[in-house]
């Protein structure tokens, strides 16, 4: 029996992975609150969260939450500051002009449709930027395309990418009787549950840009030219996306 339970909390045992994970996004997500206080560095907190998930699978859930969180806050803290603050300001003025042109209505509803339009552009590209800024070790303005990129080339996942961020916040702000225990969710892992799921769901596409994550291989990045995006990338955004060895595999 003692042999059946220590090989159940065995770190190695499926059990023991899932808990493994589960703390780890625990704890990632105790520091995204905790880094988060001031507000303005939400972004850092959100790019830090990201970079914390995708070392987590790449390097199969050896790591250190804390120590890891605090590496790639430090990493990323001025490009993700940059972009969540001007994205911020651009959201605002998307919001603002929304609501004035349904106020005076008539020939400013088409304008109203090309608000939201470009407010749904805006919520895609923020959803890729910070995992593919946690992954990628380059310019802001080389980020925002490469995190077009890699959303335009899987739109069922970029619409699920779009839906895990979007459903929570949604149902959070709708639901007033629950909203107590979505706060304690909030703080408690919900943040990093969503970082997990866009690791999960973007490390593949983004493992043919990286160096192996198995020490013991030696095969290169694979050049996006091998893709079936050949024809719709060019050579320029090639170059971009592999300039640089990865902050991963730091």
């Amino acid at each position: 029996m003692g042999r059946l339970i220590g090989g159940l909390l065995d770190n190695d045992s499926p059990f023991g992975r899932i808990m493994t994970k589960i703390g780890i996004i625990i704890g990632a997500n105790l520091m995204f609150v905790l880094f988060s206080l001031p507000v303005v560095t939400i972004g850092p907190g959100i790019a830090a969260l990201h970079y914390c998930m995708l070392k987590c699978l790449r390097e199969g859930g050896t790591i250190n939450p804390f120590k890891t969180f605090w590496a790639g806050f430090k990493m990323n803290f001025k490009q993700a500051l940059i972009c969540s603050l001007g994205a911020a300001v651009i959201a605002a003025v998307l919001v603002l002009d929304i609501r004035f042109c349904t106020y005076y209505g008539g020939p400013l509803v088409p304008f109203k449709y090309a608000c939201y339009a470009l407010l749904l552009f805006l919520i895609i590209e923020m959803v890729y930027l910070f995992p593919v800024m946690a992954a990628f070790d380059d310019t802001i303005g080389h980020l925002l395309r490469n995190a077009l990129f890699f959303a335009s080339r899987r739109p069922l996942k970029m619409l699920l990418a779009v839906a895990i961020h979007v459903i929570p916040v949604a149902v959070t702000i709708i639901d007033t009787h629950m909203r107590p225990l979505y706060g304690f969710l909030w703080v408690v892992c919900a943040a990093g549950l969503i970082a997990m799921m866009m690791a999960e769901l973007l490390l593949k596409d983004f493992e043919q840009y990286l160096p192996s994550a198995d020490p013991d291989q030696e095969s290169e990045p694979e050049d996006i030219a091998g893709t079936s995006v050949h024809d719709t990338v060019s050579k320029k955004t090639q170059r971009e996306i592999l300039k640089e060895m990865k902050k991963l595999d730091k």
